[in-house]
């Protein structure tokens, strides 16, 4: 489904962190709907780096891109020579997806480095492209926040706070170029399997579920709630982004928070499953928001967007993906 007027063939695009879970996505939106755009892929794919927290410094994985007929560059967008490998295109769009996302990682100085300088050099880059630039932002700048409105933002970890200043870095470049920011709440939706355990709990409880396991949710998630949206929506937001009249920061998500519970009370009932769930101890209360839902008026007013999809209908529709990476992954039908 093409989400904007506008005609991508012809025109070349950049997505940092393509090899990822947005990223990916919108890699193949660009091919499936626009044969002849030129769609340019950079992204640092993973190693076996981790952080201090065990996690990987890099879920960019080659599975995400299979079918890809685009053009790939490996490169890390700290890394200012591997930048000016996109010197030589005529850059129309830049989708900038990468990122450190793991909100649990405690290393200031990279998650500066990465989230905030590296966009500062994508910013410069397309004006000299002349592009228009749509970056991720995160709901995690409103951490604590009552109201997930722009102005209310309240980050209580650093993930947060570092996103927070991409949106305070990019109003300087407001009147040289076009740039968009969206704050996508809770994403979930294909793939995203290669963001391990960061991957959202819609896939961590489908296969704990597929497996014969019980769904492990903390204590008090009936209470738990987030804005829970399915990754096409965000893909919709990132392409009406382009022809965005006013620049500025805009919340993705459904305008409806439900509960981590709701969502295994779903998957069960799609799965045709009854079973006992199991309840754990929180271990990130201090570093954790038990609240969010998006206000989307803005979103709905200049960019046209408009959810497509209750968390009903994205867990439906994500369930055979699901079915498929429990049987490809874990050997099983």
């Amino acid at each position: 489904m093409k989400y904007s007027d506008i005609d991508f063939n012809n025109k070349t695009v950049v997505i940092t962190g393509g090899a990822g879970f947005i990223g990916s996505n919108l890699a193949f939106y660009f091919q499936e709907n626009y044969p002849e755009c030129k769609i340019i892929v950079f992204d640092k794919f993973r190693s076996e780096e981790t952080f201090s927290n065990g996690n990987l410094k890099s879920f960019g994985h080659f599975k995400n891109l299979l079918g890809f007929n685009g053009i790939i560059i490996s490169g890390d967008i700290n890394n200012k020579d591997d930048l000016t490998r996109l010197e030589e295109y005529d850059i129309d769009y830049i989708f900038h997806e990468a990122a450190i996302s793991d909100t649990t990682v405690a290393d200031q100085k990279i998650m500066i480095d990465t989230n905030v300088n590296a966009f500062k050099d994508l910013c410069d880059l397309a004006v000299r492209k002349k592009a228009s630039m749509i970056y991720a932002s995160s709901a995690a700048t409103y951490g604590n926040s009552d109201v997930f409105k722009v102005g209310y933002e309240k980050p209580n970890n650093v993930y947060g706070f570092s996103k927070l200043m991409m949106d305070n870095l990019a109003k300087e470049y407001y009147d040289k170029i076009r740039i968009v920011g969206l704050r996508y709440f809770n994403v979930y939706g294909p793939r995203e399997y290669f963001k391990n355990k960061t991957a959202s709990m819609v896939l961590q409880f489908g296969l704990q579920l597929l497996k014969g396991e019980s769904a492990k949710l903390f204590e008090g998630s009936d209470k738990i709630k987030r804005d829970f949206i399915f990754v096409e929506d965000v893909i919709q937001a990132n392409i009406k982004a382009c022809e965005a009249d006013k620049n500025g920061v805009y919340n993705v998500g459904t305008g409806i928070a439900r509960s981590f519970q709701d969502i295994v009370d779903i998957l069960k009932k799609e799965l045709n499953i009854q079973r006992k769930d199991t309840y754990i101890p929180n271990p990130y209360i201090g570093q954790y928001q038990y609240f969010t839902q998006a206000d989307i008026e803005g979103t709905k007013k200049y960019l046209g967007y408009e959810p497509g999809f209750s968390l009903e209908e994205g867990i439906k529709a994500y369930l055979p993906e699901i079915k498929r990476i429990f049987k490809e992954e874990y050997g099983k039908n």
